[in-house]
């Protein structure tokens, strides 16, 4: 009997369980956003059939490669399209049809019920920073990602109540071996956090790993009838599908997993350099990846996905908050739901090397941006900087607090009669002031979203209190956070069972650093 089969045998944890139980603390989690604001519709209906139709071409005359891959181009060639070498061409209406077997929305579980959350609709998802292999704080200043990190990022994440998500690499973990780090990553967000996770891509290994980890988490038959776990499945842009991502992808598709399907345009280098042109390609990227999740197992969950930034033309660096990545966003809104998908995009991008007010500008443009353009699931919503090669200490928790406000937007204006206020204004009536009417009183405490980050204190004051700076009380806000941390209850025989299915994979398989 092996380790893994042997503390499987071991359930329910006795008095330890129970202690654990009693002494659990649980960090206050905002429910999922659901917008009752319109999406903003950049494009007419004229502008998005011609899209439409320019992207049905692209697929039909142009193709799509599929590398290193003869079980997807078998795949394709069985459902009708004409496939030449690796490039397939799909036949126009044929991506589309294929995409109708896709659900337009689901419940992605979590490990506690209470943090589900459904994805689709009217409804906004948000996730933390993703794939960063650098990270950065007041302190140790730029440096590369450790597991450490890793597990901080996690728990900065757990306990952040605006966020919905754990995420998946909110950091790339460089001082564990290439080939192992996925388990330790992933034993983090199952251990230290009780909200939802994404699954390992990097290889179709990784992913099974991913699922099997799962199913001990979950249970086999609770995975096998749920959704469990989103992944990102980028795209090689343009126009490729390399046999890694659609390993990944195939492995999540079997398993009834979710998965991103994203292309990941720079605009002017993966792209054209015309907003149109962009959308067409996205759409026609999308149109192929997610018609192949639908190949692999009619019915499996996936996202839209588009991940977009303009590109400097002097330095050739990528740049964020740019009002061209905008139009792409809201237009990409649009075709989603008109493919009648749910839509992954925005995020608190910025291009700064530091939290400052260049990273604050472009961060708040790219956030309030995604809110309006209807995005159901935000990947990078906090901890984004450097263009994405860092994850922040401080702007997580920057960023995270200003997720609040993308709460209080999406709720619109209540119209209630509490909300008309008429009792109030009768009350107080010309010359008065409303701060002792009884509206107010009954009011005061939820009338208004407040930071618990940014200082509002008087000149005296915050001057007495050192002068500091927002990246100052973000370093002071992480370390209370780190300090105050403590894990969600889990199973004792759960957490064995899964740190041994990570010891024993790592003893299967030497380390690797490339």
């Amino acid at each position: 009997m092996s380790e893994v089969e042997s503390v499987r045998r071991v359930r329910g944890g006795g008095g330890a369980t129970r202690r654990a139980e009693r002494s659990a603390v649980s960090f206050e989690t905002a429910r999922f956003i659901s917008r009752n604001i319109p999406n903003f519709e950049i494009l007419n209906d004229e502008a998005l059939a011609i899209i439409e139709w320019n992207a049905e071409t692209v697929l039909e005359e142009i193709g799509v490669n599929f590398l290193e891959n003869p079980y997807a181009l078998d795949l394709w060639r069985a459902a009708g399209a004409d496939v030449r070498g690796e490039r397939v061409h799909i036949p126009r209406g044929l991506a589309r049809k294929l995409c109708a077997h896709a659900p337009r929305a689901f419940t992605q579980h979590a490990r506690n019920p209470e943090r589900n959350v459904d994805i689709g609709g009217r409804n906004l998802v948000l996730a933390p920073v993703y794939g960063p292999p650098f990270v950065r704080d007041m302190e140790g200043g730029r440096r590369y990602a450790t597991i450490e990190d890793f597990q901080n990022f996690v728990k900065l994440g757990y306990m952040s109540k605006w966020l919905h998500h754990s995420g998946g690499t909110v950091c790339e973990p460089t001082d564990v071996p290439v080939n192992k780090r996925h388990l330790d990553m992933l034993l983090a967000h199952m251990t230290l956090s009780d909200k939802p996770f994404m699954g390992s891509v990097t290889e179709p290994s990784r992913a099974s790993d991913s699922v099997a980890m799962s199913k001990i988490l979950f249970g086999d038959d609770f995975v096998d009838q749920n959704t469990v776990m989103t992944s990102l499945i980028n795209i090689n842009s343009p126009l490729t599908f390399d046999s890694i991502m659609m390993g990944a992808l195939e492995v999540y598709a079997r398993a009834g997993q979710a998965a991103i399907i994203s292309p990941f345009i720079v605009g002017g280098a993966m792209a054209p350099v015309t907003v149109a042109g962009t959308l067409t390609q996205v759409l026609a990227e999308v149109l192929a990846g997610v018609a192949y999740s639908q190949l692999v197992r009619p019915g499996a969950p996936v996202i839209f996905g588009a991940f977009v930034t303009s590109i400097d033309m002097n330095s050739g660096a990528p740049t964020f908050g740019t009002p061209e990545a905008a139009h792409i966003t809201y237009g990409a809104g649009q075709l989603a739901r008109r493919l009648g998908l749910p839509y992954r995009s925005g995020g608190a991008f910025c291009g700064s090397k530091l939290p400052d007010a260049q990273a604050a500008y472009e961060t708040a443009n790219s956030l309030n941006m995604a809110l309006l353009s209807g995005v159901n699931f935000m990947l990078h919503a906090c901890g984004w900087l450097e263009g994405g090669l860092v994850s922040s200490y401080e702007k997580f928790v920057m960023d995270a607090d200003q997720l609040g406000t993308l709460h209080h937007l999406a709720q619109g204006i209540i119209m209630d009669t509490n909300g008309q206020a008429m009792d109030a204004i009768r009350e107080v009536g010309p010359g008065g002031h409303f701060l002792g009417c009884e509206h107010t009183q009954a009011n005061f405490k939820s009338a208004f979203w407040r930071s618990d980050l940014l200082d509002y204190k008087p000149f005296e004051t915050w001057a007495e209190e050192g002068a500091r700076d927002t990246q100052t009380l973000a370093n002071v806000r992480v370390k209370k956070m780190l300090g105050d941390y403590q894990a969600p209850d889990l199973d004792i025989a759960k957490r064995e069972e899964l740190e041994a299915y990570v010891a024993n994979r790592k003893a299967e398989m030497p380390d690797a650093f490339v």
